[in-house]
């Protein structure tokens, strides 16, 4: 059914510039989301029109509807999304199945000029910064689209983004081949960062985590439990932004260990005395990581998308709820209640 005045969708290989008004998920305020119908993007200089054919619901999300805002109102959130190219000014990409790199840099500061793009000074980004995925149609950068072979599901497309940021954890970690890595966080940016440690040589990966039912998932997935007073890990992997997760993680990796904190803090993070001077005694290695590498050279993305194309990388088992657009604002409430299990959330843009 078309709804009057709705863009209907272009046939499959025509390229045609759809025109009209379209579903979105817009955020007008903190706790503020609305699906309603707004006006198809147009595409400016190097854009391409994609059809969003799937878009995840990541953990940031739900922080920015509920409680930190986006940088501007009103906002189309979601920045784990993949689809198809239905118009190109330039007549060239029409068809193209993608995923996309939600961060859009400036080209311009030191960072930008190294391909360091993460690191960009002055960057943009989809779902917070302009526009993103809860929505029909996108005015999306050619540079930002990440073409998907014919056995890459638009599923598996749009986990991507958590995906290319576990591998560029475990690329921080420097794996030496054989070595047990204990995860702290089994979210799903956390499991996709197991599975990476996992297909990348680590001998043994265990998780942590406050939610049994996240262990519960990591388990039938293949990985370790870790319980408290479990030692002898060879590094290890924070991904919750949370001292006492950390703490955990300091008392049970060896000497000369490694640490890469890679999740974002909710709030101020603190250690006891002991476990700071722990990290001297033991000359243990802390490293940041952030966000992943889009770089010609060192394209975490292209990885992720060979990683799956080739089996190595299972990332369908990560989703356990798809939805249609219209049901995200009740599942947005869902998720931030805890009381039933979520995984990955995936917004089918189809139903």
């Amino acid at each position: 059914m078309v709804v009057s005045g709705m863009s209907p969708a272009p046939q499959a290989g025509k390229n045609v510039k759809p025109e009209g008004l379209m579903k979105a998920a817009v955020l007008h305020g903190i706790g503020d989301l609305r699906v309603e119908m707004i006006p198809v993007p147009e595409p400016g200089d190097g854009e391409v029109v994609v059809e969003v054919m799937r878009c995840g619901v990541c953990g940031s999300d739900i922080g920015r509807i509920l409680r930190k805002g986006t940088y501007r109102f009103p906002t189309v959130p979601g920045h784990e999304f993949a689809g198809r190219v239905v118009y190109d000014p330039e007549g060239k990409l029409c068809g193209t199945r993608a995923a996309v790199f939600p961060l859009l840099p400036c080209f311009r500061c030191d960072s930008c000029r190294a391909e360091r793009y993460a690191q960009c000074s002055s960057y943009d980004y989809y779902g917070s910064r302009r526009d993103g995925g809860f929505e029909r149609y996108l005015a999306v950068k050619r540079f930002n689209l990440v073409p998907l072979p014919d056995g890459v599901s638009y599923e598996e497309g749009a986990m991507c983004e958590p995906a290319a940021v576990g591998l560029r954890a475990t690329k921080a970690l420097g794996l030496k081949g054989g070595e047990r890595v204990l995860v702290s966080g089994a979210g799903p940016v956390g499991l996709c960062t197991g599975m990476w440690l996992r297909a990348r040589g680590a001998a043994e990966v265990f998780f942590s985590d406050i939610d049994a039912r996240k262990l519960e998932l990591a388990g039938k997935l293949g990985f370790g439990i870790f319980h408290r007073g479990d030692s002898g890990f060879d590094c290890a992997v924070e991904g919750t932004g949370a001292g006492d997760a950390l703490a955990d993680l300091i008392v049970a990796v060896g000497p000369h260990s490694r640490i890469v904190l890679l999740g974002n803090p909710g709030g101020n993070v603190s250690l006891a005395p002991a476990d700071y001077q722990a990290i001297l005694r033991k000359e243990l290695t802390l490293r940041g990581t952030w966000n992943s590498s889009f770089a010609r050279n060192d394209n975490d993305w292209a990885e992720v998308v060979a990683a799956v194309a080739d089996g190595r990388l299972p990332l369908g088992r990560l989703i356990t709820h798809v939805i249609s657009l219209d049901e995200l604002p009740e599942t947005v409430a869902k998720i931030a209640e805890r009381k039933e299990f979520f995984c990955k959330v995936m917004v089918d843009n189809e139903r």
